[in-house]
Order: C-alpha cells, then structure tokens, then sequence
C-alpha cells in the first residue's frame, strides 16, 4: 500500500518560530514579521506571564502545581492587537514586570503547566500564517515549522534593552539588577529539565547584538522568502 501523500490542514498553515533568551528582542522582530506577512502572532511567554500575574493576583501557593495547573488551564485571556486583557482587565504592562517574569520563568519549568498550554499555544495555527516567539517554540509546540530561529544577544545589549523598554513605560529598573537577573533566568531557562532553552539543530542563528530592528526583522524575512522559494521550486 502507497503512503499517502496529503498534507493534513495544519501543516499547510505556515509557522515562523523565534526562539532565544530573555530580552534578546525576539518579541519585537515576530511582531514586526507577522505585521509584515499578514500573518497571526503569538507571544507564548505572555502565557506563562499570566499564569504567574493570576497566581500573584490570587495569592496562590506556587509550590503547589495542582493549584498552578488549574489557573494555567482556566485562564481568561482576550489577545486584541497588541493589548493582552485578564478576566476582562488589561494587563499588557502588569505582566512585564521583573516579579512575573521570575515567576514565570520557574513556572514553564513544570511539566503539568506546560502540558495545560500547549493545546491554547497550538490552537493560534490559523490562517494564513503564525509568526511565533518564546523559547521552545521551534524545538518541541511547533517542530514542523517552516523557518526556525533562534535569535540571541548579549546579555549587556539585552539589559540595556529591557531597561529602556522599562523606563519607558514608566516602570523603574536597574540596569545592573537586570543584568544579573537576565544572566540567572538564563541558566535557569537553558537547565530545565523540561523543554529547555535550546537551538535545534534545523534553526538559523541570528545574533542582534549590532544589528538593529529592522535589520533583524529584515533577515527572518529574507530567510522565509527563500523558504518559500524552494518550496516552490520543488
């Protein structure tokens, strides 16, 4: 009997993840891509961001995962543009602070709250395309995507990022605080037991330690735009 050949329905909807470390910008360069290509966007840490602002907002005990996963898998959560709102309120900014960033991060350590959003993650797979970032994007929610990368800096380029970003909206920060916390999330990330932060092996590498925005938004298009033409060709 003859394989078949047909694609299902999901592997016919083009997915560009970005992958990479803590304030590397990736967030940014998927945003500006999906904008570019019509595409949807997803920014999968804002997921974890707010299992960690509802868990903070509920005074929840974060050592015990059954009560973790409960809020991971009922969370109501509205994505408009580029607003993010929680049972009904914006929290675009709340779940940018360092607090829930920290959380965050120890929380998508956990298997169980991991399992409770890959099916929301996934369901983002619409038509005509997702632009998607986080950091096991590529490797384990989307391993069948069409362009994989993995976007990184250094960490002072990133800490002077994630300050102005900060500062900017009116949080106060300090840039040598950030730093050292940039550079411990980052091992805790890269050490994980589960989905680890990680280049797989079939991502493209783009370091934007001296490259700008555009310049960064630019090469991910470049790099589908090639995709594209040889799939074509083929």
């Amino acid at each position: 009997m003859r394989e078949s050949t047909m694609m299902t329905h999901d592997e016919i909807i083009p997915v560009i993840t970005i992958d990479g470390p803590s304030a590397s910008g990736k967030g940014t360069v998927a945003q500006r891509v999906a904008k570019e290509l019509g595409f949807h966007y997803l920014d999968s840490g804002a997921l974890y961001r707010l299992v960690a602002l509802k868990s903070l907002q509920e005074d929840a005990d974060i050592t015990d995962e059954g009560a973790l996963v409960e809020i991971a898998a009922n969370l109501d959560v509205v994505f408009e543009n580029s607003d993010i709102y929680l049972d009904g309120k914006q929290v675009t900014d709340a779940i940018r602070t360092e607090q829930c960033g920290a959380l965050a991060s120890r929380l998508a350590s956990c298997q169980s709250i991991r399992e409770s959003l890959i099916a929301r993650q996934r369901a983002f797979r619409q038509l005509p395309g997702l632009v998607t970032d986080g950091r096991d994007m590529g490797s384990v929610i989307f391993p069948d995507a069409v362009l994989k990368v993995y976007l990184t800096a250094g960490a002072d380029v990133r800490a002077q990022r994630r300050y102005k970003q900060l500062i900017e909206k009116g949080i106060s920060a300090n840039i040598d605080s950030l730093q050292e916390e940039i550079c411990k999330r980052d091992e805790r990330d890269s050490n994980r037991k589960v989905a680890p932060l990680q280049k797989c092996l079939d991502a493209r590498l783009l370091d934007t330690t001296s490259l700008s925005i555009l310049q960064a938004q630019n090469r991910v298009l470049e790099w589908y735009r090639a995709c594209n033409a040889t799939e074509e060709r083929i």
